[in-house]
């Protein structure tokens, strides 16, 4: 019998070249750059579960389970808000480590849910100083750190593409970063159109990097 080896590659591996690109005269107003291994699961509550399922979120990950529109980082990873009773696990993948499923498959035995998402979905971390401004051009999600502050997530759409967008803590030079999680066969025609998007900007696409 043939032997098969499946070996996962990056969905922008054809699009996707660190350096600069569009406007060069000054310095680039957005960074972009994909994050590669990573692990995501959906965890679904079960009917009237949900407390249990915060609960065994909290003794897991060492953070609140979001009850909203929201991303909490703790050391094990995020737990990303991805609808009523429904919450989307991003952690770090090692490559000596057991299936992510099988990391989670104890803790929520019996009350919810789960489904491996880690190789259906691409993440892109979007930064700089003109990094509102050029997602203002294809997200309707007012992203003003008055109402959009550190911790705030929404489940939008990206010219047409589902997507998940939250922010994170700020770089260091004090400009906003994004995290935008869409699903992998949608990722190529989105880059390009965040490529056109912050073109007049200038663009830095930094190496691939990890969570």
């Amino acid at each position: 019998m043939a032997e098969f080896v499946w070996h996962a590659v990056s969905p922008l591996q054809h699009s996707f070249t660190p350096g600069r690109m569009g406007e060069t005269a000054d310095a680039a107003g957005v960074r972009m750059a994909e994050i590669r291994n990573f692990n995501l699961v959906q965890i679904f509550a079960r009917r009237g579960q949900w407390s249990a399922v915060a609960k065994a979120a909290k003794a897991h990950f060492g953070v609140e389970a979001p009850t909203r529109p929201q991303a909490v980082s703790g050391k094990a990873g995020v737990l990303l808000w991805s609808g009523p009773d429904q919450l989307s696990a991003l952690t770090a993948r090692r490559g000596d480590e057991i299936r992510p499923l099988d990391a989670l498959r104890d803790r929520f035995a019996g009350i919810a849910s789960l489904s491996d998402q880690s190789d259906g979905r691409c993440l892109l971390r979007i930064s700089g100083a003109r990094a509102r401004d050029m997602l203002a051009k294809v997200s309707s999600v007012d992203l003003d750190a008055a109402v959009f502050p550190v911790g705030a997530a929404a489940a939008t759409a990206i010219d047409h593409t589902a997507a998940n967008l939250w922010r994170e803590a700020d770089a260091a030079d004090g400009s906003p970063v994004f995290k935008l999680l869409v699903f992998s066969s949608f990722a190529d025609s989105l880059w390009d159109t965040l490529v056109d998007a912050a073109a007049e900007y200038g663009i830095e696409v930094e190496s691939p990097a990890g969570l």
